[in-house]
């Protein structure tokens, strides 16, 4: 399956939940789209499941194999639990952290900024948005990208950051301090949920 390049708006309405985070997807019209979206209809155990995972999907951008593999990842570790873990390495790729440390104002533009280039990795250059960043390791624009007022718009309309991310405005580069906690990221979705829908 394809990764979903449509309009987010509707496909936060539909699933009722803001998947750039920002809630202005829900403010205007706060139900489904379509003819029918303010009509009520009953969900089984099965979509609830399902919706839960879509949500979280759509959120981070992945497509259904990169979602699955990151999931079957996260039941190889033996500490913690699999849905915790499972947020956690959404969390650590490479086109999240860059979208958490301001560079972009989505993860889609996070995406394209590190498909195209512009972001180093331990000074080095990385261009794959799915790498796995370690605790500990910096992120930062190349010399050459830092003047970009794609960069600059949403350096300066990031107010607050994650408290796992230590940033320096002068070197405009960003450090990976530790993995978050459970409370820091996407309090309200069902993590069980997703580890229900997979197990089944």
């Amino acid at each position: 399956m394809a990764r979903y390049t449509g309009p987010s708006w509707k496909k936060s309405r539909r699933l009722g939940y803001s998947i750039l985070e920002n809630e202005k997807e829900l403010n205007k019209r706060p139900y489904a789209p379509g003819q029918h979206g303010q009509g009520r209809r009953k969900i089984t155990e099965y979509g609830t499941q399902l919706q839960e995972k879509q949500r979280v999907r759509y959120i981070y951008g992945l497509t259904e194999k990169q979602f699955r593999k990151t999931f079957d990842e996260a039941k190889k570790i033996k500490t913690g639990k699999q849905g915790s873990n499972f947020l956690f390495l959404l969390e650590s790729r490479l086109d999240n952290l860059v979208y958490r440390a301001g560079f972009a104002k989505t993860r889609q533009q996070a995406r394209q900024l590190v498909s195209h280039g512009h972001i180093t990795l331990e000074g080095k250059k990385a261009d794959i948005p799915s790498i796995k960043v370690k605790p500990g390791q910096v992120i930062s624009l190349k010399e050459s990208s830092k003047g970009m007022k794609i960069v600059a718009d949403a350096l300066e309309s990031t107010l607050v950051r994650q408290p796992y991310i230590e940033f320096d405005e002068n070197k405009l580069e960003a450090k990976y301090l530790r993995l978050p906690e459970r409370e820091e990221i996407l309090p309200e979705i069902k993590e069980n949920l997703i580890v229900e829908f997979y197990n089944r």
